[in-house]
């Protein structure tokens, strides 16, 4: 793909595009049961939490200019990197399909010409996106955010102008949930974020701007979608922005913001596929996953992602512990091995401990505790192996 450098601006707006997403609405949403105060914190604390670690993961590949999986190769090796490059496309696959049907059902929601076609047109905007290349599109994400912002601007308006908002509160959930919740967005953007930061021509500054407007408009996309649950008593987008009184705009909110995001997704299985076969052509591979999931989108239901959400957590946040860990700590380079059997050990059991810490309700949510598990245990490891030879 392209190496011209990005600016801290570009940098901003491809992760204030990320923000602004139907997926960071609907998952605010099932806060709703919390009431807004607790539900703020949960908000807060949540993307603290993610947040930071968006920033570590994105520094390695800013400071290393290698792309997301590539830096995987670091902790890893060569072919231990594989398994996650491969799974990472399988998961960009998935998000891509999700989002754009989440996006066709919304918009079908206000305007029903039929779920496919709104498939269709979220898929093919996609695809020009793609098409057009993430280094030349900032005078379109420049416009496209710009509209984006004075929509959202509109619908928090809406919302927040009500006096009875904060007191009313539907369902059940326990904090600790809702903190995991909260974390999960920015968790799901760890395997990604190397690759756009990569490219910065600043890359400590782009990398800290990238996460903090993720950051900052991925907590205003969730405080909407939880005031907008409790002052309607819905939970569905599409009804939501009906009862708020957002037609065509709301209509406008759901299709672009469903486009920028998952432009990303697709952008990034591109540049993944690169990394398993030196032979892909990642523009190629992005459009045919945008196509993918576009049919996907069009022949399957995906209206539980639940278990989809736990699974990328259990996989990825195991991963990224050790990269940090190695690259932050322990100073260490793997990518001259085949395997790296040891961190790969590791992997496998930060990868059961996350599947067990989610049967407890823990107060910071499971994937942080999984985390420090995972960072101390390859710490340890590493120690062990360096009194051994």
């Amino acid at each position: 793909m392209e190496t011209k450098r990005t600016s801290v601006f570009e940098n901003g707006l491809i992760w204030f595009g990320a923000g602004v997403s139907l997926a960071e609405i609907l998952t605010g949403t099932a806060l709703a049961p919390l009431g807004f105060k607790k539900g703020l914190l949960a908000i807060l604390i949540g993307h603290v939490i993610g947040c930071a670690l968006l920033f570590a993961a994105g520094l390695i590949g800013g400071r290393t200019r290698k792309s997301a999986m590539e830096t995987v190769k670091l902790s890893f090796g060569q072919k231990g990197a594989l398994l996650f490059a491969l799974l990472n496309v399988l998961q960009l696959v998935g998000w891509t399909a999700i989002m754009i049907y989440d996006g066709a059902l919304a918009a079908g929601g206000i305007w029903s010409p039929g779920h496919w076609v709104w498939c269709l047109v979220i898929g093919g905007l996609i695809v020009l996106w793609l098409a057009v290349g993430i280094q030349n599109l900032s005078k379109i994400n420049t416009v496209a955010m710009a509209a984006l912002f004075a929509l959202t601007l509109v619908l928090s308006f809406v919302i927040f102008k009500r006096d009875n908002i904060i007191t009313f509160t539907i369902g059940e959930m326990s904090f600790g949930a809702a903190v995991e919740l909260s974390v999960a967005m920015p968790l799901s953007w760890l395997p990604l974020i190397s690759d756009y930061t990569r490219d910065a021509e600043k890359p400590v500054k782009a990398t800290a701007v990238s996460a903090g407007v993720y950051g900052l408009v991925s907590c205003w996309m969730y405080i909407i979608g939880m005031g907008a649950a409790i002052f309607t008593e819905e939970s569905g987008i599409a009804q939501i922005l009906m009862k708020s009184g957002l037609g065509i705009a709301g209509l406008l909110i759901i299709v672009f913001s469903t486009v920028t995001t998952t432009f990303l997704d697709a952008w990034s299985a591109g540049v993944s596929g690169e990394t398993v076969s030196p032979k892909v052509n990642g523009k190629l591979m992005s459009i045919a996953v945008a196509v993918i999931g576009t049919v996907s989108a069009i022949l399957f239901p995906m209206d539980d992602i639940t278990d989809f959400l736990y699974l990328i957590g259990s996989v990825f946040a195991p991963m990224i512990a050790i990269q940090i860990a190695d690259h932050f700590i322990l100073r260490a380079d793997h990518s001259g091995q085949r395997f790296d059997v040891r961190n790969l050990i590791v992997w496998a059991v930060g990868f059961v401990v996350y599947r067990l810490l989610m049967q407890a309700d823990i107060p910071v949510g499971n994937t942080l505790p999984d985390m420090v598990i995972t960072m101390l245990l390859c710490v340890m490891a590493s120690r062990v192996g360096r009194h051994r030879m």
